[in-house]
């Protein structure tokens, strides 16, 4: 929603905005009312231009009790990713509207499943209660008076006062309610949910049966894919053969599915259609359609997200040596088995006939790296992690995409990077990495991770891409060229992850980042039309003298 549209709200009185504290009478000069979109409801918002992005979420915690560290803000088709920047950095001004798309701890997402299939969804605050609850689904046309609603167990019966935070504590996740024509009450464990079966009326008629299927998008008959990768689509199809639908998360800002196997008690794999990514036509969380197709981060595409995610998982080769068409042995840095994939389902957001996106393997996991210290990461797991970001360029690695594993019972911890829409952008200019500020990132690579390192080969890992379909714009190649050279010319000067990554990011939004600088001063030392191999000389030359004078 762009700020013309904020016209049309309602006066709002004074008493009804989140303000500051320290504002009382009159708002300072530099004070502006913006408005915040969250779950359909329009939220006014007073905020000073020279507040950072980190208070402004510290506001939206404090007055609507929303986590800062689940909060995630969009602005102009942009997210306000870096929390020390200021307001006014971002360019929001008086009555503009802010996004927030909220991470699943705040939220409890409630499906309702009719026996024929139809799917309602419900966005619910965990501070509502059991009686909000069973207002939304009677407002879909769901009557179960007289049902017994049934939770890990127990029986809710009449009280309505319940709140849902309370209901559900022992559920840190998706919470189901199941419609069916079954005349019984049952419960089972889905992972960290619980599926709730209730009786249900007659409420629609059988729809005709309809194609459902699953397969991977192939456009290079040449590729063939990996066992691993054939067994994960065989599963998903498994699960949606027995009836088994999608499962929407609310994580994240775009559409993100959870694919169940057969017996429909395990999550299999994570499915990510490209016409729900963030700004896209069919996305769920209400971001704006996006008017020049740039994504939420600079130099990314709308709808290109899916190809990325798989793009990272060619480009994660294994030690054993680089991604063929039939290595599906784990990579280098532990990127989940992804492929591109056409599914037909009744279960997702639009009513088109098929999706196309990523399908990936789900992994078990204790959690995220922003659920614990970074101190408990062995330094190797960190440093695999760099190595994949670095050389991708990524702009959205953070706490919550990299999951904690162990091997085995009380195991070693492995750390498992996911979410890789936006890595290789056709520029620098939104490159983050959380693990910068961990102590880790200050140790020097090992020597196994040197040696991995300098036999990565850019132009190979481009020809790659193009084997499965993907035609990498002329920015995209660049990119992956500048960064694999700067991962390769660190590591031969000794340069930790902290040094080298420090260089592909900015310290503050206006501050363009070293390797910015680099590129600037190689497009003004070689003259229009020079090819692309002249350029990357020039940059390769000044890359040396700039990280020279680091080393110094």
């Amino acid at each position: 929603m762009s700020s013309a549209g904020v016209a049309t709200l309602n006066p709002v009185a004074a008493d009804e905005v989140l303000s500051p504290s320290t504002l009382h009478m009159a708002p300072p000069p530099d004070s502006i009312l913006v408005y915040l979109s969250v779950s359909g409801s329009m939220i006014p918002l007073r905020v000073l231009e020279s507040d950072s992005i980190a208070s402004v979420k510290l506001r939206i915690q404090t007055c609507k009790g929303f986590v800062i560290k689940k909060q995630r803000l969009v602005f102009g088709g942009r997210e306000l990713a870096r929390n020390d920047s200021l307001v006014r950095d971002y360019g929001v001004g008086d009555g503009n509207v802010l996004h927030l798309v909220l991470r699943m701890s705040d939220l409890r997402v409630i499906t309702v499943r009719t026996a024929c299939g139809r799917v309602f969804e419900f966005h619910v605050e965990k501070n509502r209660n059991v009686g909000y609850v069973k207002r939304q689904i009677a407002e879909k046309g769901l009557n179960f008076d007289g049902q017994d609603l049934l939770c890990d167990g127990e029986v809710i019966g009449d009280d309505d006062c319940r709140l849902i935070d309370e209901l559900f504590k022992r559920n840190d996740a998706v919470v189901h309610l199941l419609v069916r024509k079954s005349a019984k009450v049952r419960a089972r464990p889905v992972e960290k949910d619980f599926e709730i079966s209730i009786d249900a009326p007659e409420l629609e008629k059988e729809p005709p049966d309809g194609d459902l299927w699953i397969e991977p998008v192939i456009v290079n008959q040449k590729v063939e894919l990996p066992a691993v990768v054939k067994e994960l689509i065989g599963s998903v199809f498994a699960g949606l053969e027995m009836g088994n639908l999608p499962i929407q998360s609310s994580e994240g800002s775009g559409g993100v599915y959870f694919m169940l196997d057969a017996m429909g008690r395990k999550y299999i794999a994570v499915f990510k259609p490209i016409d729900e990514e963030p700004m896209a036509e069919n996305n769920p969380r209400g971001l704006p359609v996006s008017l020049d197709g740039e994504g939420l981060k600079r130099g990314t595409r709308v709808g290109e997200g899916a190809l990325r995610e798989v793009a990272a998982y060619l480009l994660d080769h294994p030690k054993s040596g680089r991604r063929t068409f039939m290595n599906g042995d784990v990579g280098f840095s532990g990127v989940p088995p992804t492929v591109m994939v056409r599914c037909s389902q009744s279960g997702f957001v639009s009513t088109k006939n098929y999706k196309i996106g990523s399908l990936q393997m789900f992994v078990e996991n204790e959690g995220s790296c922003e659920d614990m210290g970074p101190r408990a990461f062995p330094v190797d797991e960190v440093h695999k992690i760099s190595v994949l970001d670095i050389r991708l360029a990524n702009a959205d690695r953070h706490g919550g995409n990299i999951l904690v594993c162990r091997d085995g019972e009380g195991g070693r911890i492995r750390l498992v990077p996911i979410d890789h829409g936006y890595c290789l952008p056709e520029n620098f200019e939104d490159c983050t990495f959380e693990w910068l500020y961990w102590p880790q990132s200050r140790e020097p690579y090992s020597q196994e991770i040197v040696d991995y390192i300098r036999a990565l080969d850019a132009e190979q890992d481009i020809a790659l891409l193009k084997l499965h379909g993907w035609e990498p714009s002329v920015e995209c190649c660049r990119t992956l060229r500048i960064s694999t050279m700067l991962l390769k010319k660190g590591v031969e000067r000794g340069f930790t992850p902290f040094v080298i990554g420090s260089i592909l990011c900015r310290e503050t939004l206006q501050k363009e980042s070293v390797i910015e600088e680099i590129v600037y001063e190689a497009k003004e030392a070689v003259l229009p039309g020079t090819s692309e191999a002249t350029f990357l000389e020039a940059v390769s030359e000044i890359m040396d003298h700039r990280l020279d004078e680091l080393k110094m």
